[in-house]
């Protein structure tokens, strides 16, 4: 029996991300990397740390004639690159900085945001080998991605829940995609259909597939497990390149011991004959999967409400002061 946390024992095997824009809970779990979302970013907006950041910019708002849906939308942006760039400084890796989720079915406006995005960072001396513009994998995303890979602007496409769309990413030459494990899951216990064991389970299942198939084909797309409900989990995918994980999780697992397994190794890569995935054969391969199609839309709609009661947050915290 090994007394080395499981925690430690997994940073030996995957990437440790941290799924929070809280700055206490990464500075004390040490992450490699770490993510953020319209909700952790107005989660954030409560802690101490960010205050002087928030003040900074609701002062400049009050400064702002014209549109104030307009200078609402600028402030929620800063504020999200306010939070990366804090978050940037705790992390020896890279922060995933989340597109507009109401842009996901828009290629043009997804490009423009990221650029914006990414000179913003620049502007605060954080370069773009630090950040991963976060955007979700429609088909328009996985395009939106080709573009930005070509320009030199890395992308985490994020609601992966189908091979066929986790496959797409790979050949728009993503950096990174996350597969959501914990809304897989929840998909099939919500009608009756819990797995036996761990090994059953449908997103753990997901995910190895997934894993392994990109090895077969020498994908350098880095497939990150995400969206988990237990650490039980996580430990059936010790060994996936990373693992984006949330706080109380992470704090379980640095109070767990017990050997922790390697459970995904790299297979040896093949030759590479499959067809390229277009529009219509994702869309045919969505169609017929109704827990991708449900999740993909269920995911952006989360997303774009949270990114809603974001604005309406900072909406709310101007009208106060005025």
């Amino acid at each position: 029996m090994t007394s080395v946390s499981k925690l430690q024992q997994l940073r030996e095997l995957s990437v440790v991300v941290a799924d929070t824009g809280d700055f206490d809970a990464v500075k004390r779990l040490r992450p490699v990397d770490c993510t953020t979302n319209p909700t952790l970013v107005r989660k954030a907006l409560d802690l101490p740390v960010y205050a002087e950041a928030i003040d900074k910019e609701l002062a400049w708002a009050r400064t702002q004639s014209g549109d104030k849906q307009a200078v609402v939308e600028e402030v929620v942006d800063r504020l999200t690159i306010a939070v990366g760039s804090a978050l940037a400084g705790l992390v020896p890796g890279r922060v995933s900085t989340e597109v507009d989720a109401d842009l996901a079915h828009d290629t043009e406006a997804t490009v423009k945001k990221a650029h914006k995005f990414i000179d913003m960072y620049a502007a605060g001396g954080i370069g773009r080998e630090r950040v991963l513009i976060k955007v979700a994998a429609t088909w328009e995303g996985v395009e939106a991605a080709r573009q930005l890979q070509r320009a030199g602007i890395d992308c985490n496409l994020t609601l992966i829940f189908n091979r066929t769309q986790a496959l797409a990413c790979s050949e728009a030459g993503a950096f990174l995609i996350s597969p959501f494990v914990g809304r897989i899951l929840d998909w099939y216990v919500a009608r009756g259909e819990a797995p036996s064991n761990i090994d059953a389970d449908p997103g753990v299942v997901f995910v190895r597939g997934v894993y392994d198939e990109f090895k077969r084909r020498g994908s350098s797309t880095v497939v990150m497990g995400a969206s988990f409900r237990s650490t039980a989990q996580i430990e059936a995918l010790a060994g996936c390149d990373r693992l984006t994980i949330s706080p109380d999780l992470l704090e379980k697992l640095e109070a767990e011991t017990g050997e922790l397994p390697r459970k995904l190794s790299p297979v040896k890569a093949e030759a590479n004959t499959h067809a390229p995935i277009d529009a219509e054969r994702l869309a045919k391969d969505l169609a017929d999967d109704p827990m991708a199609t449900e999740k993909l839309r269920d995911g952006i709609a989360a997303f774009a409400k949270d990114l809603v009661g974001l604005r309406q947050t900072i909406a709310e915290r101007l009208s106060a002061a005025a």
